[in-house]
């Protein structure tokens, strides 16, 4: 295998449909590791509406729409994200207090595939009961949901690497639930104060290579300038799309 396969292969996120030595450095959407295919379509959203909160895999909706689970710290700035993917202010609980979340909350997008948003881990002062809840339903929920495409894990770029996160992305990993990272906070320039984000995702990405031959899709996204906002959704229409096949 030449070095340039070897390099797509490894590092880059080559969807279905793409042969890997075909792949140029124009396919290869900006800020990510993401190839785009064949499968990439329309990815505007027009319409979006809650559907219900569950407090149990079980109680999810019931239909064969596919769906993205977004998943992450509770101050990894979870809310926000999906306030800039939708472009609507207050359609995702966002709070200065972490943990406001604690239900799988199902949006509606287009009438035809659904953002799910979950609680956020490590959030410190929710009562122990809350955490182990937390903990039981939402692995029922990743381990017994056929509808859904992908899980869209947020990880702080601002920071240095979490073990929190490392953790439930090998969980993720080792149970093949299929992820893509979406570092957050890619605006904030910390250089004085540590690492720019840029640097903390190559550290992340570093320790996550010791776990997967292939690496996981990435993106960088900031939900105050918009940053990776369209390719994130183009990336996601790419997974739906091959995913209702």
């Amino acid at each position: 295998m030449s070095d340039a396969a070897r390099f797509v292969r490894t590092v880059l996120f080559v969807p279905p449909g793409v042969d890997p030595d075909e792949v140029t450095e124009d396919m290869v959407l900006p800020g990510s590791n993401i190839v785009v295919g064949p499968y990439a379509g329309d990815s505007r959203i027009k319409e979006v509406e809650f559907v219900k909160s569950s407090g149990r895999a079980k109680d999810c909706p019931k239909d064969d729409r596919p769906e993205f689970a977004i998943l992450g710290r509770s101050n990894v700035g979870k809310s926000s994200l999906i306030n800039a993917l939708v472009r609507k202010k207050e359609v995702a609980l966002t709070s200065k207090k972490p943990g406001k979340t604690q239900l799988m909350n199902h949006f509606l997008v287009n009438k035809s595939w659904y953002i799910v948003d979950l609680p956020g881990y490590g959030f410190a002062k929710a009562p122990d009961a809350a955490q182990m809840d937390w903990s039981s339903f939402t692995k029922g929920y990743f381990l017994n949901r056929d509808t859904l495409v992908a899980v869209l894990l947020l990880v702080d770029a601002s920071v240095p690497p979490q073990k929190i996160d490392l953790d439930c992305a090998n969980w993720l990993g080792r149970n093949n639930i299929p992820m893509t990272f979406a570092f957050t906070k890619c605006d904030k320039m910390k250089a004085s104060k540590g690492k720019r984000p840029d640097e903390n995702i190559r550290d992340f990405q570093q320790l996550i290579r010791q776990n997967y031959r292939e690496h996981p899709p990435w993106i960088m996204t900031s939900s105050v300038t918009g940053l990776g906002r369209d390719e994130l959704l183009l990336h996601m229409s790419q997974l739906r799309n091959y995913w209702d096949q």
